[in-house]
Order: structure tokens, then sequence, then C-alpha cells
């Protein structure tokens, strides 16, 4: 009998999420960005589960390549370009898209060129300051990029490194603009937070991450007051009750001392399922869908919790870690990350549901 643990992935959240993307950049194409295995649930599930996407974009050039080979004909775009020049004829045979973001790109587009042009995405740095052409360098790298002959479509874009904070945009945006001023091409700027906050960002074609799994791109408004929902819901159960006296510890390291006398429930899941080692005390569960919380050092393999909330658990009773009634940002916050981290960090071991 296998462990009473899965991750249940639930294929309508995908559709629901995309749909508050549409409504918020009615006027915009929106790329569904499935990297890192589409956040950890799946590309081709993702892929499959939205026929309606106006495209795909990733980092990882087999994923695209296995996107095309199971049949998907939309725009993919690879956020992160072309390492070497042997990638270029994979990219004109499967019609990938790329960015242009350095240098040594654009050299390679110009001295070993694809057999057939490429979607380029030439990106440049407005703040961000990871990778993209400096604003006084973009016009110069449009112009070898358009002598070339390597781009069939060249659109601009950028990534905002502050638009889910107080700072938002407009910094970022004067800086673009003033780079572009005069050149009338499409444009990509928009992730998640300037999708749902900054309507002067959309544009063309925007590039929907975080929310298209139901989390929020922002501190202090939460997925569900977005109308997102979770598409990753972590579920497992007890496998063990434990009643303690006061002063009794629990997990390594004696980090939780009992206060009172209480029952310790044990969930099956643990660090090497992707749960967060450094989550503390007091980071929130769900027992027979009853709000308690961790008590002890998250193991390999077991976490323990408070059964104090729920008087009535017993070994076999459901736990929800995150997703459905408990959000993923919420966890994360008590563990010092984000959501993203959660996600991707899903470890192969653990079971995959597919739920309508």
């Amino acid at each position: 009998m296998s462990r009473p643990i899965h991750a249940e992935i639930r294929l309508a959240a995908f559709g629901r999420n995309y749909a508050v993307a549409k409504r918020a950049a009615p006027g915009s194409r929106v790329l569904a960005v499935v990297k890192a295995n589409a956040y950890g649930h799946g590309i081709a599930r993702v892929a499959r589960a939205l026929p309606q996407a106006d495209g795909f974009a990733t980092l990882e050039l087999d994923g695209a390549v296995r996107l095309r080979e199971q049949g998907f004909a939309k725009e993919i775009l690879l956020l992160e370009g072309f390492f070497e020049a042997g990638e270029l004829p994979v990219l004109a045979h499967h019609r990938i898209a790329t960015s242009v973001h350095c240098e040594e790109q654009l050299r390679m587009l110009e001295v070993n060129p694809p057999p057939a042009p490429v979607d380029c995405y030439l990106k440049i740095n407005t703040g961000m300051n990871r990778l993209g052409f400096m604003p006084e360098a973009a016009i110069p790298a449009l112009e070898r990029l358009q002598a070339c002959g390597a781009a069939r479509s060249i659109t601009l874009m950028t990534h905002f490194a502050t638009a889910d904070g107080p700072e938002g945009v407009h910094e970022a945006m004067n800086r673009f603009e003033a780079a572009t001023r005069g050149v009338s091409l499409p444009r990509s700027l928009a992730n998640s937070a300037a999708i749902l906050a900054h309507p002067r960002t959309h544009a063309e074609t925007v590039r929907l991450g975080i929310a298209l799994y139901g989390a929020t791109p922002f501190a202090d408004r939460s997925a569900e007051s977005l109308g997102l929902a979770p598409a990753m819901t972590l579920r497992s159960r007890l496998i063990s009750v434990q009643d303690i006296g006061p002063g009794e510890h629990v997990g390594y390291g004696a980090t939780f001392f009992a206060p009172h006398a209480m029952r310790i429930g044990v969930v099956a899941c643990g660090y090497a399922d992707g749960y967060p080692r450094h989550a503390p005390n007091g980071t929130p569960v769900l027992v027979d869908g009853v709000r308690t919380v961790t008590a002890g050092r998250v193991s390999m393999d077991m976490i323990t919790v408070d059964l104090t909330p729920v008087p009535a658990a017993r070994i076999g009773s459901p736990v929800v870690l995150w997703g459905e009634g408990l959000p993923i940002d919420e966890v994360a916050a008590h563990a010092g990350t984000v959501g993203y981290e959660l996600m991707c960090a899903l470890a192969p071991r653990v079971p995959v549901v597919e739920v309508a």
C-alpha cells in the first residue's frame, strides 16, 4: 500500500485563472508561462487543459519541442532564448520563438543564422538588471536584428522588477518608452502582477505566470480576492496520533514543547515530498477540514501537528498541506518563502492525481 500523500491538480482551475487574465487585459494575447515543468504542475497537463491559450512561454527547449511533438501549434516562446548557435536550427524547424537579450545571442544570429527566420522578442532591461539590453543599446540592437535577416518578426519585451509592490511600474515604463520612442513594433511587457494591477502595461502580449496556477503575485492581496483558484492541492493523512504530557517535546531538535497535555498528529509528508523543512512551528495545516498548526520540526517523511482544535481527529483523517481551503501563499509566508518555490519543489515521489 502506498503512502497516503498525493498532489491533486484541478484542471478546471487553469481555465478559470486564464479567464481572469483575459478579462483584466481584454485586448492582449495571453501567453501561459509553463517554465519549470509548469511550476511543478506538468507542462503537457497544463497545455492540454488550456486549448484556448494564445500561446505558451517556457525556458527549456526540450519542453518546447515536446509541446510541438504533442501537437500544440500555437506560439511557444523561450523566455531566456537560445544558449548556443546549434539550437537555432531546432527553433526554426519547430517554429519556436526566442528572446534575444544579449550581445552574444545577437552575434550568433548574425554569424550563424537559422536555416529559416524565427520570431524574436528583443528584451530591454528597464531595471530588473538580469537580462536585456540597456535602454541606450536597445535601438542599435534592434537595427542589427532587423538587418541580419534571422528574425521573421520582432516583439519588444521587458520584465518588471516591482510590478507587485508599491514602487509599481512607472519608472520602468518610462525607461521602456524612452528607449523605444518612434518604434512601431508589438510589445510584451506585463507579468501576472502587471496584468492584474497596471493596465498601462498590457500592450499586444502579456505573460501569465504565477496567477495561472492560482497563487497571488501580491503580498497584500489574496488569490481568492483576485478571483483565482488553486490548481494544486497537496493532500495526505494522519498516520499516527500521540498523547503527550506537559513539557514533552516533539520532533528533532526539541523545537516544540507541549504547554499542556495534548494530542499530536503525525502526517505522511516531509521535506522529501517538497514540504519546506524551514517551515516553523505554527505553520497552518488543515486536518479534517479544520485549521490547526504544525508543532515540531519538519522531517524527511513526516510533519507533526497540534490536534487540539480537532479533537475527533484519528489515524486516517485527511490533511491538506496547501491548496483547496488553505492558500499556498499563506503556507509559504510562514516558511519565509513564496508559493512559486513550494509548487516547483513538489518531489517526483509524490503521486499526481488529475481532477476535472
